[in-house]
């Protein structure tokens, strides 16, 4: 549809010039006889920049004299995201109360020796445009902003005093303990129960020690949490032999002068480190099961209520990211795929899973079949999480048992080519995103010095055969299973039981013969 300007423009042209001028510049018929293929005349050709692919996706690392290491990878823009990456987590509170890193995450970007309160710290990021976060898992705790780059110098400065000037008041201690009491109510009462289920799952496998304790901080240990505990943990972990600087969008140069700057010859509030009360556990594969029998029935939100269903995760033990076998195990993971029953394959899962075409397929009164694969510097899980009615849960284990011996089976061809496919493709996507590429860059040179680029393990992924699954998945069956149960455990079959489908030809559980029911 025309605007006025354009018909009065359009008028012009045919009262000046005739009908034949309009129709040359109009969309009639004429058009002007210029090729889209070929450059114009007279034109000089352009000249582009030429940047090796190869060097578009390095990541340099150097090794500050204190062992800290600073590492950084170039992506051209306006913003760039910088963090500090901690070798400390919830797997390394062995000598100390269960709680310590959840609480250190809830305490980050609070008041420091520079600034006052956290408002200070959000207002000096937002002159940058930037924001800040901290994330803690079971083996690392990640300090991150993401900011304009021309802010570098006052980002490295800010996260240098985030990590070792917090002043831990007793105001903001007390106010994070009433936040984990919060988000730990929270965290029984959503309807989502995959972040419990994994607590469960990895206290059932790891019973007891390192990845195997607490994510959260329990109930009990809000209390026992206080300054002089803090201090204490954070004496042993947080030395700079153990944390890497990492930086996305900015030159590596600048990156390392800021660390000599910030990071080099910094005193941390609570004194020298002692690296020598480090836990160096490994972790222990020990097996086993978790129940929790819960009413489900007050999940519901919302006008749409949710059935209430019992859920099951059953795993077995697979392997570290560091040995060779962890890619078969990505490729297995993203080959049993599956999801919710709501969803046609969202994006990362795919129609042609076998948990989708085995499972949610052929069993309508499935609500959830998924796969996940968890793995750390030591060992690994790859699990499944199945959800169902209560009165069918003892059907829904001895399926998901089935599918796990049908792993040890020969992959099929385009099924394992498709799957391969998915999982590179999904690796390239992620690596679009420059906090992704952050943590990337931040993880794999915390954990073993180095980074794998994409190309390198999208050529590992490429190299994975039928008989490297089956290989894997063998050894992964001779595992005892760590099984997490949450609902309605009525129809639960025993840990007996599912160690015996397990361990049989067909993953089927033994038969109960019931006089009354």
């Amino acid at each position: 549809m025309l605007n006025t300007s354009n018909l009065n423009l359009l008028c012009c042209l045919t009262i000046s010039f005739g009908i034949a001028v309009y129709r040359k510049y109009s969309s009639g018929s004429r058009y002007p006889n210029i090729s889209l293929s070929a450059p114009l005349p007279g034109i000089p050709k352009p000249v582009f920049a030429s940047v090796d692919g190869q060097e578009q996706c390095e990541t340099k690392i150097t090794t500050l004299e204190n062992g800290l290491k600073v590492a950084s990878q170039n992506k051209f823009g306006q913003f760039c995201t910088v963090g500090i990456l901690v070798n400390s987590g919830s797997r390394h509170e062995t000598k100390y109360p269960s709680g310590i890193a959840h609480f250190l995450e809830k305490l980050a970007f609070s008041s420091t020796a520079q600034y006052g309160s956290k408002d200070e710290i959000l207002l000096t990021l937002e002159k940058h445009g930037g924001i800040c976060d901290c994330q803690t898992s079971r083996d690392t705790t990640m300090y991150a902003v993401s900011a304009e780059v021309k802010g570098l110098d006052t980002i490295v400065s800010l996260l240098s005093d985030a990590v070792l000037q917090p002043r831990l008041l007793d105001e903001e201690i007390e106010m994070t303990r009433m936040a984990v009491r919060f988000e730990l109510e929270d965290l029984n009462m959503r309807p989502d129960p995959e972040p419990l289920l994994t607590e469960m799952i990895h206290a059932a496998a790891y019973r007891g020690n390192t990845v195997g304790l607490p994510r959260f901080c329990p109930v009990d240990n809000v209390e026992k949490i206080d300054k002089k505990l803090l201090h204490t943990y954070l004496r042993s972990y947080y030395c700079p032999e153990r944390m890497v600087l990492a930086g996305v969008g900015i030159e590596h140069e600048q990156l390392v002068a800021c660390a000599r700057k910030y990071l080099l010859d910094v005193k941390p509030v609570w004194g020298a480190s002692t690296p020598t009360n480090v836990d160096l556990s490994v972790a222990q594969y020990t097996g086993g099961i978790v129940r929790m029998d819960k009413d489900m029935s007050d999940v519901s939100l919302g006008p749409t209520p949710i059935p209430e269903l019992t859920h099951i995760m059953i795993g077995l033990e697979s392997c570290s990211f560091l040995e060779e076998d962890f890619i078969p195990f990505a490729v297995l993971n993203m080959m049993m795929g599956g999801g919710g029953s709501f969803s046609a394959g969202g994006p990362g899962k795919g129609m042609f899973t076998r948990l989708y075409l085995n499972v949610l397929n052929r069993h309508h009164w499935m609500y959830n079949a998924t796969s996940y694969h968890h793995s750390y510097e030591d060992s690994g899980l790859l699990c499944i999480h199945a959800s169902a009615d209560p009165r069918q849960v003892r059907e829904m284990v001895e399926i998901i048992t089935r599918e796990f011996i049908q792993m040890a089976g020969t992959a099929g061809e385009m099924e394992l080519a498709r799957a391969k496919t998915q999982l590179k493709s999904m690796l390239m996507m992620n690596l679009e995103s420059r906090p992704v590429i952050f943590e990337d860059v931040g993880r794999q040179v915390l954990a073993t010095g180095k980074r794998k680029l994409p190309h390198e393990l999208c050529d590992l992924i490429s190299n994975i055969t039928a008989s490297d699954i089956k290989r894997v998945t063998t050894k992964m069956l001779r595992s005892k299973p760590a099984v997490a149960a949450l609902g309605d455990l009525t129809e639960m079959p025993s840990y007996e039981h599912i160690q015996a489908a397990l361990s049989s030809k067909d993953g089927r559980l033994p038969r109960m013969y019931r006089l009354f029911r």
